[in-house]
């Protein structure tokens, strides 16, 4: 559950339980709204300690990362070309 969702149930469990005045047989609506509230404050601390355990894992980074240490140059490579001429007696055409 996100933390958007945990806040969306604790206004629906509010609203249910100071605003609405409807009866329904069997079923109080103050008690859903006072559920859902409950539910949504504990999917907002399960949210917000999840946010924090992974922030830690990730973790500072202790030294600085310099640029020599992630790209090198490329080694560069030489071609070398060789040209061949060679020399006939008849003429080319």
């Amino acid at each position: 559950m996100t933390i958007a969702g945990s806040i969306i149930l604790i206004m629906l469990g509010a609203i249910l339980t100071w605003a609405v005045e409807f009866d329904l047989a069997g079923l109080d609506i103050n008690v859903v709204g006072v559920i859902l509230m409950l539910g949504g404050l504990a999917g907002l601390a399960f949210g917000i300690y999840r946010i924090n355990v992974t922030r830690r894992a990730v973790g500072p980074i202790d030294e600085p990362v310099h640029r020599h240490d992630i790209y090198e140059e490329p080694e560069t490579r030489r071609t070398s070309v060789y040209e061949e001429r060679r020399h006939y007696d008849e003429p080319t055409l």
